[in-house]
């Protein structure tokens, strides 16, 4: 299933849009400057999705959270945000949550709710969808579990989007990987609709 390169633009624009609301709201919430810069999208068919973030899921200090979307049109699938847990060390002590694994974690999942639900509120609202949402999940926390979570939600997956994302606080950095799987079945309705959106401009 490949999308045109308009296809791609188009999309590329719509999540250029819903990051930086995002990391405007994240701003907010932390009471610091964010910048984020262009996020990097890529396109993954599913047969070459594992390979693809194998080492993506190698470390041995790393945090997955998930949560599930489903919208009208047939689209649904899976938003994954993946941390490094030597960055949520540092970034956790730097805004007030307690020392220690538990308090890095509440502070993700913090974080993960605020980008999930303001990025896929904004995507849907461009694409003129009504979506909900399961609640976000912490999957697993170490490179052994995160890997066998990453493959168990592949299992449905025909499409992965890729978005590399790159936030600077003031005096700090810290990475994020959000991925999108989405199924087979909704991938039709998501090229159906960035061409509908293409028609009126």
């Amino acid at each position: 299933m490949n999308f045109s390169a308009e296809q791609k633009d188009c999309l590329q624009e719509l999540i250029n849009v819903a990051m930086g609301l995002a990391s405007d709201k994240l701003a907010r919430f932390l009471g610091t400057f964010v910048h984020l810069q262009v996020p990097a999208i890529e396109f993954i068919q599913s047969c070459d999705i594992a390979e693809h973030f194998d080492q993506h899921v190698c470390s041995s200090e790393q945090a997955m959270i998930s949560q599930g979307f489903l919208g009208n049109d047939g689209i649904r699938g899976e938003a994954i945000l993946l941390y490094q847990l030597e960055s949520a060390h540092t970034l956790a002590s730097l805004f007030d949550y307690e020392q220690g694994t538990s308090s890095d974690l509440e502070m993700l999942m913090d974080i993960s709710t605020i980008l999930n639900s303001t990025f896929l509120n904004s995507l849907a609202s461009q694409m003129m969808l009504q979506l909900t949402y399961s609640a976000p999940k912490t999957v697993a926390t170490n490179g052994a579990g995160v890997k066998e979570a990453f493959v168990f939600s592949l299992q449905n997956a025909q499409l992965a989007l890729k978005v590399d994302i790159r936030y600077q606080l003031t005096d700090y950095a810290f990475d994020c990987d959000m991925l999108l799987l989405i199924p087979g079945d909704a991938v039709v309705p998501l090229q159906r609709i960035l061409s509908c959106i293409l028609e009126q401009y």
